[in-house]
């Protein structure tokens, strides 16, 4: 009886083995503040990044991977649950997320994954329970705990890690983990000032960015260790573009769209897309992957079909927002094709992120500002009032400096753009706060502002109770353009 029992537990044990190493593993890390051409495999000539390189070489890129804000918090509460930022009920900057969210890796945990994250959490205790092990990661990036915490894993169950890092977050944190540029190995974007003061400044960024990549480094080399390498899903990805001027929190490419690689030697072989994905879809993604059955709470969709055909079409748009960070905004954006349209509903105002004036390169913009030498592209974050409406041709125009919007000759692709966007906030109860979140801060260069008495307004969604809505708003539609 006892040699029985023994017998049915050690097969039961070998199944429970068999059944994880049959499904798939995921490793998603997530950087803070990289805009998506600043790797090496994306084109960028100085950016030492060899080990997502080499992920990238060997996997899938993406080339229009969108996020859908713009912004920490949010855009990490969007992610775990699958859904729009307004559909969160946590829209804006250091709000929590609430309960009652499918958060995916829950989903995976309550079907036999160990889930762990470790770095940057930002989403608030209800995201809690979607994790196995929590740890806040250790060294200037937190990323330093990653290879222990894959080492000391379960080894009969299938595991899901979030690894976050604080790279490239400011304030600036050099150390001996990754190269040290020089201002001469920097690439100036032409909305900057080229100077020595920005190129320092950028410096720092080019060494978190760098160092964000070896401990991606160290952790496929413990995969590959321990055995597991080919059946990982990795996806390397970003929560928001680089802390600088009109890039964090804005809806151009340099805010809004992601560095997207994903590696999957089981199921993935090497290749580029183009096509359009959402960073809300992978939830759905992950979810089919590893066979367990998508929340009907997700609005997101599986962009699966692109590991076997990389020129499949699984959404033909992608909607993203600006909300309140810092200071009050309500933008929205839809890309569609080659275009990429913005609607600001507070035009009468600067279009601000304190993060991109603390130092540097936005201290360099304001003083030439103040002294009249900027061109057209460096005043954008000066504009005051601003566009109500821009469209810009992605392909001709990749860092969307020129808007079509006013230039009469464009109207139609407008008119779509409005309808697209139109439909997307009615189906996924979008809405502008009669009462928003003001301005915490006072705006760069004016006197200090108290922040006593000063709270959150009406999120966007409230309204409409966009919490309860999952409509996913629209996926595939025939763009008439």
């Amino acid at each position: 009886m006892r040699f029985l029992s023994r017998l049915l537990v050690f097969c039961f044990l070998a199944w429970l083995t068999c059944h994880a190493a049959r499904r798939p593993n995921f490793v998603i890390f997530l950087a803070d503040d990289i805009s998506w051409n600043d790797l090496g495999c994306y084109g960028h000539p100085t950016m030492q990044t060899p080990n997502i390189d080499a992920l990238a070489a060997e996997g899938l890129r993406f080339n229009n991977a969108y996020l859908t804000i713009s912004s920490c918090s949010p855009s990490r509460c969007s992610l775990i649950t699958g859904r729009y930022p307004h559909n969160t009920g946590a829209p804006e900057l250091h709000t929590n997320m609430p309960a009652g969210h499918a958060l995916f890796p829950e989903l995976l945990k309550n079907d036999g994954y160990y889930t762990v994250i470790s770095g940057k959490h930002h989403m608030g205790k209800n995201a809690n329970p979607a994790f196995t092990k929590i740890s806040g990661g250790k060294g200037p990036g937190r990323e330093k705990d990653w290879v222990e915490l894959l080492a000391k894993r379960p080894q009969d169950k299938p595991f899901f890690c979030w690894y976050a890092s604080t790279d490239a977050h400011r304030s600036w944190q050099f150390d001996d983990t990754a190269p040290k540029y020089s201002p001469g190995e920097v690439i100036v974007p032409p909305y900057f000032v080229d100077s020595e003061k920005t190129r320092e400044d950028l410096t720092g960024y080019y060494h978190e960015v760098s160092r964000f990549d070896r401990y991606i480094g160290d952790v496929t080399k413990e995969l590959r260790r321990q055995g597991v390498l080919d059946n990982t899903v990795i996806i390397v990805m970003a929560d928001n573009g680089r802390p600088l001027p009109r890039c964090k929190t804005r809806l151009y490419d340099s805010g809004i769209k992601t560095p997207f690689v994903v590696h999957y030697p089981a199921g993935i072989k090497p290749a580029v897309t183009d096509s359009i994905i959402s960073t809300i879809d992978i939830s759905a993604t992950v979810l089919e992957l590893a066979g367990v059955e998508r929340d009907a709470r997700i609005q997101g969709r599986s962009f699966q079909p692109l590991f076997k055909n990389p020129k499949a079409t699984t959404r033909t748009v992608a909607f993203a927002e600006h909300n309140w960070h810092v200071y009050k905004n309500h933008e929205r954006m839809v890309r569609m094709g080659d275009w990429l349209y913005i609607k600001n509903s507070y035009p009468n105002q600067q279009n601000l992120c304190v993060e991109a004036y603390k130092a540097g390169t936005g201290e360099d913009l304001w003083e030439r500002f103040e002294e009249g030498e900027l061109n057209d592209a460096q005043l954008n974050i000066f504009r005051n009032p601003c566009p109500r409406e821009e469209l810009f041709q992605v392909s001709k125009d990749p860092e969307q400096l020129t808007n079509l919007a006013t230039s009469g000759k464009h109207d139609h692709i407008l008119k779509e753009a409005r309808r697209l966007l139109n439909l997307w906030i009615v189906q996924t109860g979008d809405t502008l706060p009669t009462n928003p979140t003001p301005h915490r801060d006072a705006p760069p260069n004016m006197p200090p502002k108290s922040r006593k008495g000063w709270r959150h307004g009406e999120m966007p969604g409230a309204a409409a109770g966009a919490q309860r809505i999952n409509h996913p708003g629209p996926v595939k539609p025939k763009i008439r353009i």
